[in-house]
């Protein structure tokens, strides 16, 4: 029976990637050791894993992730309060498909997007 997903996503700099999210998303270190070349941080009731990957091509990295949220409006004018940038294609809005939407795009262009069902 499945419980639960935590998506692993590449990274070029663990030091960066680490700033990113837990400086400006409000994530936590996860774990109590430093794995080399691996990364994990928590928010919530979700985890987010990193693999070093030094040789990526930002502009080409397709990684992505899917973030449910219960309060989607607070969360998005928290993120503008602290001069997070949006996806220039990711601004909030409610979809045809009946989730009110936004993402951004980390260091190394992961894809975050974040959703509420309407």
């Amino acid at each position: 029976m499945l419980t639960e997903i935590n998506p692993k996503l590449p990274m070029r700099d663990k030091a960066i990637t680490k700033d990113y999210y837990v400086n400006k998303l409000g994530f936590q270190f996860f774990g109590d050791k430093d794995f080399d070349g691996y990364l994990m941080i928590h928010k919530d009731s979700i985890q987010i894993h990193f693999f070093e990957f030094k040789e990526l091509d930002p502009k080409e990295n397709y990684g992505q992730v899917y973030i449910r949220t219960n309060d989607i409006d607070k969360l998005y004018q928290t993120l503008l309060d602290n001069k997070i940038s949006i996806h220039p294609n990711g601004y909030l809005e409610t979809k045809p498909w009946g989730q009110r939407e936004f993402a951004l795009l980390d260091p190394d262009n992961n894809l975050l997007t974040f959703g509420q069902s309407v």
